[in-house]
């Protein structure tokens, strides 16, 4: 396993992350997912987050990436769905017909934690700590 460092800390934070578009239009197609992966690769930096895997369907995006335990999510979120609804609504004009009045994102998203090993095999990890070895 391959792990994140800093300078104080060693990590491996992954996350899969489904943005969906308002009202679940379908407007989003290659050209335009380009785009959406592009914006997203050029504020990523600035929130310690890293890009793994992207792709999309007609209505909504998924997400690999890999973050800093710094890194602010929420606000990196925030920041990456208003920059991009404002930008894919300038540069593709038609894609107002299909939207009502200035949303492109939904207010909502779906944000889970990747990892190696199941929370079971974990939680049992932990509990036998302090265990002697029979």
């Amino acid at each position: 396993m391959i792990l994140d460092t800093n300078n104080h800390s060693v990590f491996k934070l992954s996350y899969h992350l489904i943005l969906v578009i308002k009202y679940r239009r379908k407007v989003i197609d290659g050209t335009i997912s380009n785009r959406l992966k592009e914006i997203f690769e050029y504020i990523s930096p600035k929130y310690g987050i890293t890009i793994g895997e992207w792709n999309h369907d007609k209505d909504h995006v998924h997400v690999l990436f890999r973050a800093c335990p710094n890194s602010e999510i929420s606000k990196f979120l925030n920041a990456y769905k208003s920059a991009s609804s404002r930008l894919i609504k300038k540069e593709f004009p038609t894609i107002k017909q299909d939207l009502w009045k200035e949303y492109f994102w939904s207010k909502s998203y779906c944000l889970l934690t990747t990892g190696g090993a199941p929370i079971d095999v974990v939680r049992q990890y932990i509990e036998s700590q302090g265990q002697k070895a029979r």
